[in-house]
């Protein structure tokens, strides 16, 4: 591998009245987009998005096929699909900046009013330009094709066109298909809202105090196993007060889904996100397979050595993440998280460290928990005439490190991607892990060299086999219950308790018999919200996770170069199928055998740390 010099990074520090050094938390500056709601460039914005919409439709509805006829017809094709590109960003720009304030507290009603408002006219513009993508798909074959190799313009749009006529057979008649994004504001789009305006607006009494969704989750990882029952009880009590709006919700949107399937010929429940995924579903089922019969190799035997280092037969289900009980409970800071995941990517790459800098240093990071923030973390691209924002809730847990990690990997991806432009720098979901994780992985291996003892290695080691587990086992677990129920969703509506026992059935196979899923457990489907958000997003974490295991071990094994077709990889954002961009490092998703590797990187830390556990 070749060697890198490492940067000294400074940490932060405020000082306070009391004369200490504090970690400040960062909360991002949004004015790169617009500098507030009442902003001049905004309300032009809003009114230039729906006069340009109109604009391109009069221009060019039903005139492309004539158009790509007449001489030089590539370069005026390209000339079009630029403008469209830009009027992309422009929209682009406007919902990102709505969700990104939306995001930051969905609680505020002038935010939310502003979010909704947004999405309306964001929609009745895009109808005007619903119609190009539709009749691009309508070209004759030859007749594109030789436009491309007569225009280099066409040609820089060539794997967009390409990406794009997969989505043909599923195209229904224009008029169809704007019936379907106009409806989608007062159909999925609007019970996403109201499911997020409700979890963000839940608390739950934990030892007396009222408690937002987000630090009541995190006391599931506090040393006192009281502290995390009376957590999990809370939230078993608020989810369940709150079921009968969360199955209506979850019904609503799988039967949506089976209607937007069924009318544009999707089989299998899960095919429409395979497809935007571009993916085949033989590799995903290979996946999915492969984790399942892992299951008593990984999380099966984790979770009995950890019941047993906590002095239980069997684990509860809130003893799940519980600290094992010779890691320090210290909260980690933020400067010193900082400088943890930037010294570790500087370990790889100086560049990658310099890209993800940038989001401390601009501000491009909201970190603190707040009353009505949404809860999680994700990194938001917007558009490539901008720069991604990263949303956090940190809390000082080593988790809370590597999700930092995570969530700047995809920062310097989309950083990367963005100069394909609008079109083709968004990256489907499998390949778009790849980063997050790979981000991840860097962090892990630093700590694990710079460990003193074989307590803090296993300690360590520990934390990123139970990140794993619930990246790979929990999450192919998640997109087992998605199967179960939009499958029985398609026989007719599901009860409360129907949903329930999907999941525990799930949960079950997936952990183990060394967790006791007990009363209460039942509800806790309710507030993960990729599957209101993305339904079968949840794979991909997995996908990612085995892809990174398989890549992080070329990388320790090459001589040289593997930086630079890392950065090539991400660079191509969404330009190129993931056969194309893993082939450079000799890798092949679609051989089962490739999951299976990935899948040995996990078994072999659990056997690391029973070899720890014996000899102290």
């Amino acid at each position: 591998m070749a060697n890198f010099q490492r940067k000294n990074f400074q940490a932060n520090k405020n000082k306070k009245p009391d004369g200490k050094d504090h970690d400040i938390l960062p909360e991002w500056d949004l004015s790169d987009l617009y500098d507030g709601l009442n902003s001049k460039k905004l309300k032009s914005d809003l009114q230039l998005s729906m006069k340009s919409a109109v604009a391109f439709e009069r221009k060019y509805k039903s005139r492309l096929a004539s158009l790509l006829k007449e001489k030089n017809g590539g370069d005026r094709l390209a000339k079009a699909l630029k403008e469209y590109e830009s009027l992309q960003d422009l929209l682009g720009r406007i919902m990102s900046y709505a969700g990104l304030l939306y995001a930051g507290n969905s609680n505020d009603t002038e935010r939310a009013k502003f979010f909704g408002d947004a999405q309306e006219k964001i929609t009745s513009a895009s109808t005007h330009l619903l119609f190009f993508e539709l009749e691009l798909n309508r070209l004759e074959e030859d007749l594109l094709e030789n436009a491309i190799k007569k225009s280099s313009a066409l040609a820089h749009y060539r794997p967009w066109l390409i990406d794009l006529r997969l989505d043909k057979p599923y195209q229904l008649e224009d008029r169809i298909e704007q019936l379907f994004l106009e409806k989608s504001a007062s159909g999925h789009s609007a019970f996403n809202r109201l499911f997020d305006e409700t979890m963000s607006g839940l608390r739950f009494e934990v030892n007396g105090e009222s408690l937002a969704i987000e630090p009541t989750l995190n006391l599931l990882q506090n040393a006192d196993g009281k502290v995390r029952e009376s957590a999990c009880n809370a939230l078993a009590t608020v989810f369940h007060d709150n079921l009968r709006l969360f199955t209506l919700i979850t019904n609503t949107l799988a039967k949506d889904k089976e209607i937007s399937d069924r009318w544009r010929g999707f089989v299998d429940v899960a095919d429409s996100r395979h497809l935007a995924n571009r993916v085949e579903r033989e590799v995903v089922d290979a996946l999915v397979q492969s984790v399942s019969d892992a299951f008593p190799r990984l999380s099966h035997r984790y979770y009995a050595m950890k019941a047993r280092w906590l002095g239980m037969d069997v684990l509860n289900h809130w003893d799940r993440n519980a600290p094992l009980p010779e890691v320090s409970s210290d909260e980690i800071g933020w400067d010193e998280a900082r400088s943890i995941v930037l010294a570790a990517y500087n370990g790889f790459a100086p560049e990658m460290a310099d890209i993800a800098s940038q989001f401390f240093d601009k501000n491009w990071i909201d970190a603190p928990v707040r009353l009505g923030k949404s809860p999680g973390a994700f990194s938001h691209p917007t558009v490539p005439s901008a720069h991604p924002y990263v949303l956090l809730n940190f809390q000082g847990k080593p988790r809370d490190v590597m999700t930092l990690a995570h969530e700047l990997g995809h920062g310097v991806h989309q950083v990367l991607a963005a100069d394909q432009g609008a079109l083709m720098a968004p990256t489907p979901l499998t390949l778009a892990e790849t980063a997050s994780v790979f981000g991840e992985m860097l962090t892990f291996r630093s700590l694990l060299e710079n460990t003193k003892t074989p307590q803090q290695r296993k300690a360590l080691l520990c934390s990123k086999v139970e990140d794993m587990i619930n990246t790979v086992v929990r999450q192919i677990a998640f997109y087992q219950f998605e199967r179960g129920v939009h499958s029985e969703r398609r026989k007719g509506e599901l009860t409360s308790d129907q949903i329930g026992e999907i999941w525990l059935d799930t949960q079950r196979k997936s952990l183990g018999p060394s967790v006791n899923l007990g009363p209460g457990y039942e509800a806790f489907w309710t507030y993960i919200p990729h599957f209101i958000h993305s339904p079968f997003y949840v794979y991909a974490y997995a996908f990612g996770d085995c892809l990174v295991n398989s890549l992080y071990a070329v990388y320790q094994n090459a001589e040289g170069g593997f930086q630079q077709k890392y950065f090539e990889m991400l660079k191509a954002g969404g330009s190129k199928h993931h056969s194309e961009l893993l082939a450079p490092f000799g890798l092949n998703a679609t051989d089962p055998a490739f999951w299976q590797k990935g899948l040995l990187v996990i078994e072999r830390l659990i056997d690391e740390i029973e070899e720890l556990d014996k000899s102290q």
